[in-house]
C-alpha cells in the first residue's frame, strides 16, 4: 500500500492524475538547511525525512511504501522556502523579478527493506516585476504556503517567461520521474 507523507493539495492531484491509490498520513518534520549543505542535499533530506517519519508513523509494516517529497526554490545558492507573510513573499518576488532560478524537487519511496529517490531540477525565468504587479500578486494570497511565494499552477503562471524541465515538478511533484520510481516499486495505476 502507497502513503503519501504530505498535506499537498498539488502532491496528491498530481498522484491522482497518474492513478495511483494511496494514502494521505500527516508528518511533521524541521525543514532546516544545515549549516553547508547544499541546496540539492537540503531538498533530498528533507523529502526522505518525511518518507521515514511517514514509515515509522505506521510501525513500520512490511508491506508499506511512503512517499516523501520537498519541492524548493533556489537562487544564488539561497533557498526560498514558503513566505512568512506579505513582506516576505514581496521580498521574494523581488529577487526572482527578471532571473532564472532552479526549483528542485526531490521524492523518495520508503519501504522497511528499500529506499529510492529520483531528483528533478528546473530552470524557471520571471519576467522583470514591478511594484504594482508585485503587490497586486501579494493581495491574491497565492504566495502564501507556496515555495518561493508563486503558484506554478494559479496566477503565478503570467509571471513566468521560461520554463525549462518539469512543470509538475515545479508544482511540486515531477510526474514523470515519480511515475518510474512508483513502477521500480511494482506500484500499480488504475
Amino acid at each position: 500500500m502507497l502513503h503519501l507523507a504530505s498535506q499537498s493539495p498539488r502532491r496528491r492531484q498530481l498522484l491522482e492524475q497518474i492513478g495511483v491509490d494511496f494514502a494521505v498520513l500527516d508528518v511533521d518534520v524541521p525543514e532546516q538547511r544545515m549549516p553547508g549543505e547544499s541546496p540539492g542535499a537540503y531538498v533530498s533530506r528533507v523529502a526522505r525525512d518525511k518518507a521515514l517519519a511517514g514509515l515509522a508513523g505506521l510501525g513500520n509494516p512490511q508491506d508499506a511504501i511512503v512517499l516523501g517529497a520537498d519541492t524548493e526554490v533556489v537562487l544564488d545558492d539561497e533557498v526560498f522556502g514558503k513566505p512568512q507573510d506579505a513582506d516576505a513573499a514581496a521580498a521574494m518576488l523581488r529577487r526572482l523579478s527578471g532571473r532564472t532560478h532552479a526549483v528542485i524537487s526531490v521524492v523518495w519511496l520508503v519501504a522497511a527493506a528499500r529506499e529510492q529517490s529520483v531528483e528533478c531540477v528546473s530552470q524557471v525565468r520571471f519576467a522583470a516585476l514591478d511594484e504594482p504587479a508585485i503587490a497586486a500578486y501579494v493581495a491574491t494570497g497565492e504566495p502564501f504556503g507556496k515555495a518561493g511565494a508563486y503558484a506554478i499552477q494559479g496566477r503565478g503562471a503570467a509571471l513566468i517567461e521560461h520554463l525549462q524541465g518539469s512543470y509538475s515538478g515545479v508544482m511540486g511533484l515531477p510526474v514523470f520521474e515519480t511515475a518510474r520510481l512508483l513502477h521500480d516499486f511494482a506500484i500499480p495505476s488504475r
